[in-house]
């Protein structure tokens, strides 16, 4: 059993029964999509990480509260991106959000013409200084559903509120990307 994948509820409970090495595999299993998500709130690595390491601590120490039963990962997220805006505001308003998108690279076996990874490279740019404008809450939405492809329903979980207040959000935002970018930007 022990070569052998554990389902995330087993490491849970076990976790929860004081089992060190367990936890440890559900770190493992979620630091990933923890530090994207504290990385997208908090604006840089180094907040990012800190955010990461102290919300799997208090996690770890929260596990007695934890719902049996119920998904880790939402709970977990939104831990971690409680910790990662508390940076954040504790840091003051950044002038840009500096994004490291895994896989950004082209995709083939040609490299992109010069001209193209400019104008490629300054879209992202108008994007991404568009998605920071925004207000903080549909800035939130957008990034963990569309960069972190978290569900309706790991993001409703993950930032604290109900999934209707998710679809609100990214409607209301993805629309004011599109009037500020001046394009169909389809989602």
């Amino acid at each position: 059993m022990e070569g052998r994948p554990r389902e995330e509820h087993d490491l849970v409970e076990r976790a929860r029964r004081g089992h060190v090495a367990a936890y440890e595999e559900l770190v493992q299993l979620h630091q990933g999509i923890a530090f994207r998500t504290a990385y997208l709130i908090a604006g840089n690595a180094a907040d990012a990480e800190d955010a990461t390491q102290d919300g799997f601590v208090k996690a770890y120490r929260a596990l007695g509260r934890f719902r049996a039963g119920a998904p880790f990962r939402p709970w977990l997220l939104q831990i971690v991106a409680n910790e990662a805006r508390n940076r954040r505001r504790s840091a003051g308003r950044r002038a840009a959000l500096d994004l490291r998108l895994a896989g950004a690279g082209p995709s083939g076996g040609a490299a992109p013409s010069p001209e193209a990874a400019t104008e490629a490279a300054e879209r992202r740019r108008e994007l991404l200084g568009a998605l920071e404008r925004l207000r903080e809450e549909e800035r939130l939405v957008l990034a963990c559903r569309f960069f972190l492809d978290l569900s309706e329903e790991e993001t409703a979980a993950a930032l604290g509120v109900r999934r209707g207040t998710v679809k609100s959000r990214a409607s209301r935002g993805l629309a004011r990307l599109r009037d500020e970018l001046g394009e169909d930007a389809r989602a």
